[in-house]
């Protein structure tokens, strides 16, 4: 007979405030249930909005999954090549999402952090991580780090002026460092590119640059092999003294498990939700990225891609845009993730369909359009002048104009 594992009970905290509690259950069921104070607090911090019902209360029914922890809690947690490296790294078959948070919980995305009961609160500041010893970092490490999403990255202590380093477990870093693919060439090039691009064209970015993956101290070794660049990102729900900062993508807003990031919503369910929650000026800096996003063949903009911050605790704003590439530049493709209008290939997002896409969100048209419009425009003038200086190769840039001329709205300033 085979000996019963014993089932964990862990504290959710945002910051200081503890949230709630996350349960193993038998039969491989979680239970996520929130606590009585944090519930009848008032000024309570925000957790996720698909907590928060139509009139602004806190949904406070206990969530119960299989073999998952609630959707908001599995978004945190890294998927498919990253999350198989990761659970491989410490034995786990990685199926199982309660023992990964477990193991991840104290460097998770935002300012969440997940602990067993009898740890308490954690720390108000992220505690400084030495650097890794190389041979525990290559051999026997686990490398604790919860960075969302599916590309190969840890996160990095330092700095690009003094060095990167990937800290002992991969906790308490300011940067995420982006490895280079084995599958597409140099897509830190392409990434670092389009987001100096959409920089160049007036979006707000997250922080880029390109560090040879040879100068990245603790690096396993496993990856050190590559004669290529890796793209860092300075965290934006990090601060300088060592403060988290909430926030949440929006698949965690619409309550779905990370594989459903292309499905169920539209770019115009987030708009409305973007005018409702934060206001016009988010709505038309999303506008913005859309088009932006369109006009560089960038097929990838799913809802994992669009986050909120709580810079306060409890007002959202629209975060600085991050993950912008040109996928167009590995594989051939018409379509955005998501529809606008009903509509997802790019060469039919004319004015007409912009104008009836503006037409449903709760916002004055004018405004909406006008960022649409100026950003086509703006394209078209930044991009012969920052063309030549850009790292990603002449191929992928020759894909980026040509796209430029087949999309409408691009196409009418050329």
């Amino acid at each position: 007979m085979s000996k019963r594992r014993n089932l964990a009970q862990l504290s959710v905290w945002l910051n200081q405030t503890l949230v709630g509690s996350l349960t193993e259950l038998p039969n491989d069921r979680n239970l996520f249930v929130f606590d009585q104070g944090y519930a009848e607090n008032p000024q309570r911090p925000v957790l996720s909005l698909s907590f928060t019902a139509a009139e602004g209360q806190l949904i406070t029914e206990p969530v119960t999954t299989q073999m998952r922890v609630p959707p908001f809690f599995s978004n945190l947690l890294p998927e498919d090549e990253l999350r198989r490296y990761v659970a491989e790294r410490v034995g786990m078959k990685g199926v199982r999402d309660f023992p990964l948070l477990q193991l991840l919980g104290e460097d998770l995305p935002g300012a969440v952090t997940v602990r067993p009961e009898s740890e308490g609160p954690p720390s108000e500041e992220i505690e400084p991580q030495g650097p890794a010893n190389p041979i525990t970092a290559q051999d026997d490490s686990p490398l604790r780090f919860s960075l969302a999403g599916v590309q190969m990255k840890f996160s990095a202590t330092g700095s690009p002026e003094r060095g990167l380093t990937i800290p002992v477990e991969g906790k308490g870093g300011h940067w995420i460092l982006k490895l280079p693919s084995i599958r597409y060439p140099l897509v830190p090039e392409n990434e670092y590119s389009m987001m100096q691009f959409a920089q160049a064209v007036g979006i707000g970015t997250a922080e880029t640059g390109l560090v040879p993956v040879e100068e990245i101290e603790g690096l396993p070794e496993v990856f050190r092999k590559q004669i290529a660049n890796a793209l860092w990102v300075k965290r934006f729900d990090r601060m300088s003294q060592n403060k988290r900062v909430h926030m949440e993508d929006f698949n965690q807003l619409y309550g779905q498990f990370p594989e459903e990031k292309y499905k169920n919503y539209s770019y115009g369910n987030m708009a409305t939700d973007l005018v409702r929650a934060v206001g016009l000026p988010a709505a038309e800096e999303f506008m913005r990225r859309l088009i932006f996003s369109a006009a560089i063949g960038n097929a990838d903009m799913h809802l994992k891609n669009w986050t909120l911050l709580y810079a306060d605790g409890t007002t959202p704003e629209l975060s600085p845009a991050y993950d912008l590439l040109s996928t167009i530049a590995y594989i051939p493709d018409f379509t955005m993730s998501l529809s606008m209008a009903k509509e997802k290939d790019v060469r039919k997002l004319n004015k007409e369909l912009l104008d009836r896409f503006v037409a449903k969100i709760p916002a004055p048209a004018t405004p909406l359009i006008a960022a649409a419009l100026e950003t086509a425009e703006r394209i078209m003038l930044v991009w012969p002048s920052i063309r030549d200086g850009l790292p990603m190769t002449d191929d992928a840039k020759n894909k980026v104009t040509e796209r430029m001329h087949i999309f409408p709205l691009t196409k009418g300033f050329a």
